[in-house]
Parts: C-alpha cells; structure tokens; sequence
C-alpha cells in the first residue's frame, strides 16, 4: 500500500481514491502510510505538501465518520427506552476530579 502513495500523490501518476469512497479502516490505513511516508525524509517539499493535504482530507472524513457513527448509536441507545445518554469525558480533561 505505501507504493499507493509514493507511485500515486507523490509523483502525479496516479491519483489516490478519494476519501469519501474509503471506509473507516481504510482511512486509518491510508493514515498510517501519510505519516510513513512524511518522516521518511525521502519527499521533497512539493511532494510532502501533497502528501500532507491527502492527510488532512482523509482525518475530516475520519472525523466525519465517527460523528456520524456516533449518532447512529445514541439513536439506538435512547430509542432502547429511558437509558440517558451523556457525553464522554476524558479522565482528567476538566472532567469530575480534573484539577
């Protein structure tokens, strides 16, 4: 897969499918290979750039997938009857005992 990047966004044969037709998995994957390939110290600027920029877009659609993951399962959760749903508060993120 790391040939995907550096035969595709790097050098402009190819392009890499875009986000939105990857799914979550697949994007944490694409990830993986973004930051590989960024500290490798093989790109030049151009190609860093580039290879940036496809990671950002694959972290929104990411993101995008959770929240809508998310949703999908306070729907569940509240049309299961009367159970309360509340937002996740990291340990020590100005939650309860944060200081």
């Amino acid at each position: 897969m790391a040939d995907t990047i550096s035969g595709g966004v790097a050098n402009g044969t190819a392009r890499a499918p875009e986000p939105a037709e990857l799914g979550f998995d697949q994007i944490l994957a694409r990830l993986r290979e973004v930051v590989i390939r960024l500290e490798s110290g093989e790109l030049s600027l151009e190609q860093s750039l580039l290879i940036y920029e496809e990671g950002v877009q694959l972290a929104r659609r990411g993101q995008q997938l959770l929240a809508t993951a998310e949703k999908r399962v306070e729907i569940l959760v509240s049309a299961s009857g009367g159970i309360e749903v509340v937002p996740f508060v990291e340990a020590g993120a100005n939650g309860p005992g944060a200081e």
